[in-house]
């Protein structure tokens, strides 16, 4: 079983598995917290710029698990038409369950981004980063919001994931591509494939964010 030392160790070597991948004017944008430490060193070696990507999911009313859709910045909103008719939710309850999650969402990216504007990923390529996967869901949702927001192209990169997920992953018409570093059988945790998998802060992120904004 392969374990990396730590998210920048990960990134490290992610980096240089996409050395050689065309990737077209890209956005290095992890998903947070713990994506983050392993985005930045990634975003270094590409010479590209480093952002987060922060997504709340929209959860069917008295179902919060249930996701009917998710919301991004600059408004970007994707909905799982089906669900929210199966569930047989009212405009008015759509509109309060997104207010509430648009204030959480806007918190957050204060919290991780300060002041600063979001990269545009309009016709670039945005490459979605995480310290791993293991049901998909969180990644799944950015590609979406990611293509939402105006990217050409999406691609994911982690290093390591479940094999079920993965490939779930891989059949999404929102991701172009998928790089992963090691899919190993009998998939647990993420954090098994870490020596050290301490969590991850805002500081730490709002951190990692600055330093690539300074260059």
């Amino acid at each position: 079983m392969e374990h990396f030392t730590d998210r920048a160790d990960a990134g490290r070597r992610l980096a240089e598995a996409l050395g050689a991948d065309d990737l077209t004017r890209p956005v290095v944008l992890g998903l947070p917290r713990g994506g983050v430490p392993v985005a930045a060193p990634v975003a270094a070696a590409l010479g590209a710029p480093l952002d987060v990507l922060v997504v709340r999911k929209l959860g069917v009313p008295g179902q919060p698990e249930v996701a009917m859709g998710a919301i991004g910045e600059q408004g970007a909103r994707v909905l799982n038409e089906d669900i929210v008719d199966s569930a047989f939710v009212s405009p008015g309850e759509l509109r309060d369950i997104e207010r509430v999650q648009r204030a959480e969402l806007e918190a957050r990216v204060k919290r991780f981004r300060g002041g600063a504007p979001p990269v545009p990923l309009a016709g670039r390529t945005a490459l979605i980063v995480d310290d791993g996967v293991a049901t998909g869901a969180t990644a799944r949702v950015a590609a979406h919001v990611a293509k939402a927001r105006g990217a050409d192209r999406v691609v994911l990169a982690m290093p390591v994931g479940a094999p079920d997920a993965v490939g779930a992953l891989a059949a999404d018409p929102a991701i172009d591509e998928i790089i992963c570093l090691s899919m190993p059988r009998g998939f647990m945790a993420v954090g098994m494939h870490y020596l050290d998998f301490a969590q991850t802060s805002d500081e730490q992120v709002a951190s990692l964010l600055t330093a690539a904004r300074r260059g």
